[in-house]
């Protein structure tokens, strides 16, 4: 086939999964066409078929198909209002890291239908002779807060490493829940899996099963109450041990205390009138090591609709200096 690459995975790629190595060499690529390509055997790893989230290692040969040309878009030509909302979500940014503050709505990848991502946004902070920066890790489409991305692929081999063994990440975020959990902290386990019946945007949702069951994964969340309104609501802290997908809304509906405004994830507690339809779920903070030396500590302001919510229930942020504090 004409336009086929045969890339070899270099140190300094890191062990990246399949799926996010592929979108590092075609940043078009939906997520949609790349597990096509997987599920018809287009794509190889040392000449056998591979799932998306198979980790890779130096010296591995992939197979990659020519990429769709078809409206293929110029990813490194953004347009001045884009330009200026990837620089408005700064947060941080040094010779090897760039911190976002990544807003309600707007997702970090691109799929069937999204055209305005995090993703596409990238080269416009990168500097001129540079790649765009890579992200590291990923944040529901509605979840606001801390995003980290490299700059370098030094940097995005140490950050990967990082937020992968989870033993030096340390990230807090800050929900509003229905009612109040009882403890006031404590902490969450169980085996979780996607829902193997679902359908539409089912697909991605996660539930309950045994550790024997095919996919399940070992789910783990520390959780305190910061403030409550009564039995009404309660401004939490959650501290995800584990990174599973949508593990802290999945934990917080287990529990009988689903974040307000989870569509997908609810219980059977009522929901405080007059507050915002919008997820309350915001990556407050992270600390990690820096990949020049030293520790990287973040902190995001949290979004409009929540510090409405805050406002209207009588919760000060300010009651919280330090996020890690109530895990200390």
């Amino acid at each position: 086939m004409s336009g086929v690459e045969t890339i070899t995975v270099s140190e300094d790629d890191g062990e990246p999964r399949l799926d996010r190595f592929l979108r590092r060499r075609h940043p078009q690529l939906s997520q949609g066409q790349i597990e096509k390509w997987l599920r018809t055997g287009q794509v190889r790893v040392d000449g056998a078929r591979a799932k998306a989230n198979d980790r890779l290692h130096a010296g591995q040969q992939i197979r990659i198909p020519p990429p769709p040309s078809a409206d293929r878009p110029k990813t490194d030509e953004i347009g001045p209002r884009d330009r200026a909302l990837a620089e408005s979500l700064i947060l941080h940014r040094d010779d090897s890291v760039i911190v976002l503050n990544k807003p309600f709505g707007l997702a970090v990848q691109g799929g069937t239908g999204t055209l305005k991502h995090i993703d596409a946004l990238l080269p416009a902070l990168k500097f001129e002779k540079e790649v765009k920066p890579k992200l590291i890790h990923r944040l529901d489409r509605d979840t606001t807060g801390v995003l980290v991305l490299a700059r370098t692929a030094a940097a995005a081999s140490h950050l990967g490493a990082v937020f992968r063994s989870r033993e030096d990440a340390d990230k807090i975020y800050w929900a509003v829940v229905v009612g109040a959990p009882r403890p006031a902290s404590g902490q969450v386990r169980c085996w979780m899996r996607k829902d193997a019946e679902g359908f539409g945007d089912e697909r991605e949702k996660m539930m309950r099963c045994a550790q024997k069951d095919e996919g399940a994964v070992h789910s783990i969340t520390d959780y305190t109450i910061l403030s409550d309104a009564g039995q009404r609501a309660a401004w939490m802290a959650l501290r995800p041990v584990t990174g599973r997908t949508h593990q802290l809304r999945f934990h917080m509906s287990e529990i009988g205390h689903a974040i307000l405004g989870d569509e997908k994830y609810m219980c059977d507690r009522p929901t405080p009138g007059g507050l915002s339809g919008k997820l309350h779920l915001h990556a407050r903070a992270i600390r990690l090591p820096h990949p020049d030396g030293g520790v990287l500590k973040v902190e995001a302001p949290i979004p409009a609709h929540m510090a409405q919510t805050f406002e209207q229930l009588g919760f000060d942020p300010r009651e919280a200096k330090d996020p890690f504090a109530a895990f200390e």
